[in-house]
């Protein structure tokens, strides 16, 4: 008689989980469904691209995930909390403290040179100056800048920026990197040594990244694809 195994109490919790999504705006008095009854699970240490026309949904979801916007209906659950469930407060600390965003203008202070700009996210968090400045040379250098921590960003090229950027969105030890279109404005060079610098961050932290992006050429360096349309996934594949 073979000997009955066995079972763990429950299965590992995804660090995301969509249920049955929904987000509708009014633009000039039409309803306009940008992500329809959307269900998704997200493993923490996931490496994935939405890819997708503009228009199909997939910056939204991009910044339903961020708890930068609410669904109109359905859940999603981050770790464990039901993000329409809590309060204000609570989503401004998560956006705080377990998400980093990457953005395809890369929205640094132009008056800030690179270390003031990585060490500013800090100062929500009241770090004190000098930890500040510590961590942000740090960060850097891992996304290899350490001469070009004094400069502006003026001074830098696009994909020089770009970096700078993903080492502020690094700056409160994330859990997870959300990067809309964080090639958008990089030429196909700087493009590739973006996305191989977000696997690198990836596969050394463990932070899972999330890329939105339009470009198939770009999507490739993910681990996991997503392709949306008309607010639906109409994919999901590993590589």
């Amino acid at each position: 008689m073979t000997e009955a195994r066995p079972t763990p109490d429950h299965d590992p919790q995804p660090q995301y989980r969509l249920q049955r999504v929904e987000r509708r705006y009014e633009r000039g008095g039409v309803a306009v469904l940008a992500v329809h009854d959307l269900d998704l699970e997200i493993d923490a240490g996931d490496f994935l691209s939405i890819q997708g026309p503009s228009g199909s949904g997939k910056t939204t979801l991009l910044q339903l995930l961020g708890a930068l916007d609410s669904p109109t209906s359905g859940s999603i659950f981050f770790e464990g909390q039901e993000l329409g469930q809590v309060s204000d407060h609570v989503l401004t600390g998560i956006r705080a403290e377990r998400v980093g965003f990457v953005f395809q203008q890369f929205n640094l202070l132009p008056t800030l040179t690179a270390v003031e700009n990585v060490a500013i996210a800090m100062v929500p968090l009241k770090v004190k100056s000098e930890e500040r400045r510590k961590r942000a040379v740090e960060l850097l250098g891992q996304v290899g800048l350490a001469a070009r921590t004094e400069h502006l960003p003026s001074r830098l090229s696009g994909g020089e920026q770009q970096r700078v950027a993903i080492a502020r969105a690094l700056a409160n030890h994330p859990r997870v990197i959300m990067a809309d279109e964080p090639t958008g404005n990089l030429d196909s060079q700087n493009a590739t040594e973006i996305m191989a610098l977000l696997g690198r961050l990836q596969c050394d932290t463990s932070v899972t990244v999330v890329v939105a992006t339009h470009d198939p050429e770009v999507a490739r360096h993910s681990q996991r694809q997503i392709v949306m349309r008309d607010g639906t996934v109409v994919s999901d594949a590993r590589t």
